[in-house]
């Protein structure tokens, strides 16, 4: 009788405790449910970008941005400096491709179009820009043809992220090294301009099919004057160097690129303009100072969702040299006149309102 009591009084405490038990896990378990949700509206808070710092890639170099706006859609161009350098040398291989909706979200979208896909091309995959005209993409890229100078190839793609397919042969090729840099703009009326060059700023008349262009007008060379371009050290007398960005804005055309003020061997960005999309040309002014450069600059200028972007490269990742550069980029103003007051290189960019994920 007594070891009946003793065992029923054992069940009737063992049965508490394993009420105790399971009620104290079922509300640890719902304060860890709730802990978990909030910490993950917190981290879903903490996610949503207002702001994203210069470099925009942070995991490779790249240089020389090109911008295109498609749909709403803003798709970054780049160069690629190797890690490893041949020859203590710009060792540039292929073009990359990234993309935003709100300038802090970015996709990379890899490698897109390289030297391997150009058979006859060897070397230095430099500066590009790419354009869209009736669904099809055209990435315009100077590279080194086997056994000659610099040249113009053409990728095209029905993708803006590629993958882009080589023609097969240069667009331009005139035999020298000035055919670098291409930057291209299509006008109101159709017209397709491709303007390229160092020392010298050249341009042709595209084509429609914007693969080929007019012979019979054939590589028009602008006069390097120093009123278009600006008293400098480069080898025309003028500041103007390389790395051309064409383009119009309110009637007014815009000539952005690299430059060499006088006694200076380190490139700023300044700017002229025209009322003609092939000049006269008007300096404009300096546009970004040579500080904390890296010897090349390369200027790409877009609007994107009313708002206005100056991309650049410098040096400031990890490593950054004159070969190894970091893209960037920075809002600006125009005034009223169509002018843009000197732009400072900065830390970054706010995500474009309503646009932030």
């Amino acid at each position: 009788m007594k070891r009946n009591f003793l065992l029923l009084r054992f069940m009737i405490i063992f049965s508490t405790l394993m009420l105790f038990m399971q009620t104290g896990f079922a509300q640890q378990k719902n304060a860890q449910s709730k802990s978990t949700q909030q910490n993950k509206a917190g981290k879903t808070n903490m996610e949503e970008k207002t702001f994203h710092t210069n470099p925009i890639i942070k995991n490779i170099y790249t240089a020389d941005p090109a911008p295109m706006v498609y749909g709403d859609t803003l798709y970054l161009y780049t160069t690629h400096d190797e890690d490893q350098l041949i020859n203590n040398f710009y060792t540039m291989k292929d073009w990359r491709c990234f993309s935003t909706k709100d300038m802090v979200n970015w996709t990379d979208h890899g490698k897109i179009f390289s030297l391997d896909d150009i058979s006859w091309a060897d070397d230095r995959a430099w500066a590009p820009q790419a354009i869209e005209r009736n669904g099809k993409f055209y990435l315009y890229c100077p590279v080194h043809k086997k056994n000659g100078g610099m040249a113009i190839a053409v990728g095209v793609s029905d993708n803006p992220a590629g993958p882009f397919k080589d023609l097969g042969y240069p667009l331009v090729n005139e035999g020298d090294w000035n055919d670098i840099d291409p930057t291209v703009y299509i006008d109101d009326d159709g017209q397709a301009y491709l303007y390229f060059g160092n020392p010298e700023l050249r341009y042709v008349l595209l084509n429609e099919d914007m693969i080929s262009y007019n012979k019979k007008v054939g590589v028009v060379k602008i006069p390097m004057t120093v009123e278009s371009f600006a008293k400098g050290s480069h080898d025309t007398g003028t500041s103007y160097g390389e790395g051309p960005w064409f383009y119009k804005r309110n009637g007014l055309y815009y000539m952005v690129y690299a430059a060499f003020a006088e006694g200076k061997n380190i490139e700023h960005l300044a700017y002229s303009t025209s009322k003609s999309p092939t000049g006269p040309w008007v300096y404009g002014g300096v546009l970004m100072i040579d500080k904390d450069g890296v010897f090349t600059n390369h200027p790409g200028i877009a609007d994107f969702k009313g708002h206005s972007y100056l991309f650049y490269h410098t040096g400031q990742l990890p490593g950054g040299s004159l070969f190894h550069r970091s893209v960037c980029v920075a809002e600006f103003k125009y005034n009223d006149d169509g002018s843009i007051n000197t732009i400072e290189k900065c830390d970054g960019v706010n995500a474009i309102p309503g646009t932030a994920k």
